[in-house]
């Protein structure tokens, strides 16, 4: 929708000079905002017409102030029209602007995207995690090679990005990049929040991903059944390291927490719940939402077992946690020592929490989702659509109480 402007000429009383001559002030209105610009011609007070929005009379300073005006008048005309020509976003800044003879500012997408990557390096730990910041920055990098593969350019000024230029940086992403479509949307959400950042900042007034319609495909999350925890769990393993990786993989397993939210556990995290137990109370850092897991007794046993290990102590927490990629490394090591045909994570146990150990015995899904910390139960129950053995054992149930029913009524009627 084009911006609607309106000219107004008028004296300004209140500029009164010495001599007691007024100015006269074009108001220029764009969309509801407006900027006031002297004229450079002064009249006596009673010279204005308010209505005739000129200098009264035909004299001849009155036909050369009004020839000004009108003047004026098509120079604001002839300006809004080259802005709309050029595709510049038709503002009381950029008329102003052409106006002045001021050069546009040339807003260019990479400058922009850089440092909204600062301001959330600055925040890291505080607003965002390491992990949001890592995912920013590999989706700048995407960018800059789609720039180069598209245009052969380093950059690109902010209003050339249209709905083209997102269908295209998609299709980049799923061919030459090799992305599958959970990835690629994730890629362009990102890239998606740089646009939205710029249109907040009033550079944009179209929105190019406004006909962009793409979704998360549903992907089924990996989890241990119960004869497999109990394989991993029984295991006797030559080297420490292993012991070590497995341990910590297993309290995952029996309280949900994701493998940063283990690493920062400490002894003040444990309190009585309200049950009287041990609790664990702490921030998932990827969503700094409030968590409580009452501690199973597998889990209790294993805070037990590492209460007296050198870096536990030193470093004051409850496990001692190595590198994410060293714990995934041991993991693929562990699965095939114990003949587990699955390409174990570390992640794999907070699912594993969710289906085998909660949902599978009968825990409410509500009571699931706030133990894992999500913002929205939907996320959870991405976990129940998978579980075919509660889906069994609950039909199980309902056959047997048909069947009880079923006799019930065939002894009353034998009555």
């Amino acid at each position: 929708m084009n911006a609607k402007v309106s000219i107004l000429f008028y004296a300004k009383k209140a500029k009164a000079n010495r001599s007691g001559l007024i100015p006269i002030y074009t108001r220029i209105t764009v969309s509801g905002k407006r900027i006031e610009l002297s004229t450079n011609r002064f009249i006596k007070s009673d010279q204005w017409s308010q209505e005739g929005n000129c200098m009264k009379g035909n004299s001849k300073e009155a036909c050369s102030i009004n020839k000004h005006l009108d003047l004026l008048r098509m120079q604001i005309t002839d300006a809004e029209m080259e802005l709309i020509h050029q595709k510049i976003p038709l503002t009381v800044e950029t008329l102003k602007n052409k106006l002045l003879g001021v050069s546009e500012q040339r807003r260019m997408l990479i400058p922009i995207f850089q440092d909204h990557n600062d301001k959330v390096e600055a925040l890291v730990n505080q607003e965002y995690a390491p992990g949001t910041l890592e995912r920013y920055k590999t989706s700048l990098k995407h960018t800059q090679e789609f720039l180069q593969w598209k245009f052969k350019v380093s950059d690109i000024e902010i209003t050339k990005i249209d709905h083209a230029f997102i269908m295209d940086y998609d299709f980049w992403l799923r061919t030459v990049r090799k992305c599958g479509n959970n990835t690629t949307v994730k890629y362009i959400k990102n890239f998606k929040k740089i646009i939205r950042l710029c249109m907040a900042n009033g550079w944009l007034d179209k929105d190019p991903f406004i006909n962009y319609k793409v979704k998360l495909k549903e992907v089924e999350r990996p989890f241990l059944s119960q004869e497999e925890i109990q394989a991993i769990y029984e295991k006797k393993f030559v080297a420490d390291r292993l012991t070590q990786v497995r341990d910590i993989f297993l309290f995952s397993c029996y309280t949900g927490f994701a493998y940063i939210d283990v690493k920062k556990l400490t002894k003040s995290h444990i309190n009585i719940g309200i049950d009287g137990d041990k609790w664990i109370f702490t921030h998932r850092q990827k969503t700094d939402t409030s968590t409580r897991v009452p501690l199973l007794p597998l889990a209790e046993e294993l805070i037990s077992k590492y209460e007296n290990h050198p870096q536990c102590i030193n470093s004051e927490v409850l496990f001692p946690v190595l590198s994410n990629q060293k714990m995934n490394a041991y993991l693929k090591e562990i699965t095939d020592v114990c003949g587990i045909n699955k390409e174990l994570t570390f992640h794999i146990a907070r699912h594993t929490f969710a289906t085998t150990i909660t949902l599978s015995n009968g825990v409410p899904i509500e009571s699931v989702s706030k133990m894992l910390g999500h913002t929205n139960i939907n996320t959870t129950q991405h976990y129940a659509k998978v579980l075919d053995r509660k889906i069994s054992d609950d039909m199980n149930e309902l056959k047997k109480r048909l069947m009880i029913s079923s006799n019930d009524k065939q002894s009353s009627n034998k009555g």
